[in-house]
């Protein structure tokens, strides 16, 4: 393990989902934790996408944006919301220069499959509906999200391909969550790792699914056929159980002729990047905004 972060490893909480609500504070209290830059020009706004139930959002609009990424947080599918994804939505849209629209979508379980990807895909096609009042060009809107979030992500860029909604640009996937059957090596092997292990994955996936068997918009590796989809940015960590899964997608997803960028972080482990003063952590922060950033720019119009 990198050894900036491997310091930090006896303040990190012990990997558990048995209590959500219990574990939805303790997320809340390290994300509050985290210091949201401070970034001029950035003008930030709390709205409501209408849908059944309204999906609450937060829109952070960089001056001069004119591309944009429906943002979904991370937390297992079952913790984070609009205040804990903060630090992270306002660094996407300072590094990247793009308009964040941050998705508070519903959480299980509670809320249980296919809530949270409803609300995402409500917040996707009201982004594209809304590009002129937002300021952006509808053609150039990605998805993306970190953990679960990324997970959602890919299961929009399904279900937009396969009912002909709005078809995003880009989709950035940073360590994401894409297989409720967990028979991958790293799924296997990482019984002990930190923030994220074997048991606290099986925990999440059985909130999210609530009993019912999993569809590819559930667990996108699922998806026999990954052709016709946005462009990827995929990035895993070496520690982290979901790491072949999401180098298998990437794969995947090549063979299907669809571009992609994949990064396997070496000496990482799932969730590490919040540990700022690592210079690893910096450098794949910095990565996910310049990605974003040069996929996003590539959709501008050429003058005539």
């Amino acid at each position: 393990m990198d050894p900036e972060l491997e310091a930090f490893l006896a303040l990190f909480p012990k990997a558990d989902l048995t209590d959500p609500v219990e574990e939805r504070k303790n997320f809340a209290a390290l994300a509050a934790a985290i210091p949201v830059p401070a970034v001029d020009g950035l003008d930030v706004e709390d709205r409501t996408v209408p849908a059944t139930p309204d999906v609450p959002v937060r829109i952070y609009r960089p001056q001069g944006a004119r591309a944009a990424i429906v943002w979904c947080h991370g937390g297992g599918f079952v913790m984070g919301d609009l205040d804990t994804e903060h630090p992270w939505a306002t660094r996407i849209a300072e590094g990247a220069g793009v308009t964040v629209v941050s998705v508070g979508y519903r959480l299980a379980p509670e809320n249980p499959f296919p809530a949270a990807i409803d609300d995402a895909y409500a917040v996707l096609k009201w982004t594209a509906a809304h590009a002129d009042e937002l300021g952006i060009d509808a053609d150039r809107i990605a998805i993306g999200g970190h953990s679960a979030g990324a997970g959602i992500s890919a299961a929009i860029a399904l279900r937009a391909r396969d009912e002909a909604g709005p078809a995003p640009c880009f989709q950035l996937l940073n360590q994401p969550g894409l297989d409720d059957r967990q028979d991958t090596p790293s799924a296997r092997a990482f019984t002990d790792t930190p923030w994220m292990n074997r048991d606290k994955v099986t925990a999440s996936w059985r909130h999210y699914l609530g009993g019912v068997p999993a569809t590819p918009y559930a667990a996108p590796a699922r998806a026999t056929d990954l052709s016709n989809l946005p462009p990827a940015y995929v990035a895993t960590a070496e520690f982290c159980p979901n790491r072949d899964e999401g180098l298998g997608y990437a794969m995947r997803l090549l063979a299907a002729g669809v571009p992609v960028e994949l990064h396997q972080w070496a000496g990482t482990f799932h969730g590490s990047q919040a540990i700022l003063s690592a210079e690893v952590s910096q450098r794949q922060l910095a990565e996910l905004a310049d990605v974003l950033r040069r996929a996003t720019s590539a959709y501008r119009e050429v003058p005539a």
